[in-house]
């Protein structure tokens, strides 16, 4: 019997589908099991089913909302800041990558780095006794500045996440600005349109569509973020850089709350989910 069109695509599929069952299902499945119960590493293969126990918990508890605060925080300040600069490098560096191509890969190597990596480097660079940058502040200053104190943590956290991922942004705005008809700004040239007036009334709308796929997929890494910010300064001091990642990483390996941490890992992922979905329908509501 012949299959249609439709069951051969099943058919081919259907590997692939097993095999992300198999290997993301059951860790799926196994984390609402445990989000929905009492259990941690001397009971692990035992849990006691407790309902909402463990939300209540972590709703009730003020270091997960202090942890969200400052996850939207920094996702929302370096999905800004990351765009702002990768719209600029593009539209402003255009012409020279026009002509030397082999630019881009010098502007995308801070990207290549792996983020664990980016923060060790930079834990070396700034640290107060040892880091040559507040050495070298010292030298021609008269002042050594603690880069990774509690008043200034966050703001270094800020500028190593954006120089590392604003190569990024300017990948995709770079792709974008090449992409418009080069008939359109003849046009507008011949019209006599200023360069500033032709990019906010012909190239940034045009761009508008991948400005806000790269700042919404900025903005959803930077709430996750927890390798690069784990290695410069861990959860910081006094907890103020625990981002939500950090906060169920300890929760579950440091203090062995394992249905507390799932139940957590839970209610990120739903927002995640709100998120992308309220992502997908702004998109499809713009184009």
């Amino acid at each position: 019997m012949r299959l249609s069109s439709s069951q051969e695509n099943a058919v081919l599929a259907s590997p692939v589908v097993l095999f992300l069952l198999a290997l993301l299902g059951f860790p799926v499945v196994l984390s609402v099991v445990y989000g929905f119960s009492e259990a941690n590493f001397q009971a692990l293969m035992s849990p006691t089913f407790v309902g909402l126990e463990n939300f209540h918990l972590v709703l009730n508890d003020i270091g997960f909302w202090n942890a969200a605060w400052f996850s939207l925080r920094f996702a929302v300040i370096t999905a800004f800041l990351e765009c702002a600069l990768g719209l600029f490098l593009a539209v402003y560096l255009a012409p020279l990558i026009r002509n030397h191509g082999w630019m881009v890969a010098v502007l995308i190597i801070p990207m290549i780095v792996a983020p664990a990596m980016m923060g060790l480097m930079y834990r070396l660079v700034l640290h107060e006794f040892a880091g040559p940058i507040p050495f070298y502040f010292y030298q021609w200053f008269g002042w050594s500045p603690s880069f990774l104190s509690a008043k200034t943590v966050f703001q270094t956290i800020i500028v190593v996440e954006t120089l590392q991922w604003t190569p990024f942004a300017f990948l995709l705005f770079m792709a974008a600005y090449q992409a418009i008809p080069q008939e359109i700004r003849e046009a507008a040239s011949v019209d006599g349109t200023r360069p500033w007036r032709m990019f906010w009334k012909i190239e940034l709308p045009q761009m508008l569509p991948t400005l806000f796929v790269a700042g919404f997929i900025r903005f959803i890494d930077g709430f996750r973020v927890f390798d690069n910010i784990y290695t410069l300064v861990g959860a910081g001091p006094g907890g103020s850089t625990t981002s939500m990642s950090i906060y169920i990483y300890e929760t579950f390996l440091r203090r062995g709350e394992i249905g507390k941490a799932m139940a957590a890992a839970i209610l990120l992922f739903l927002v995640a989910f709100l998120v992308l979905a309220l992502g997908q329908y702004l998109m499809r509501r713009s184009q």
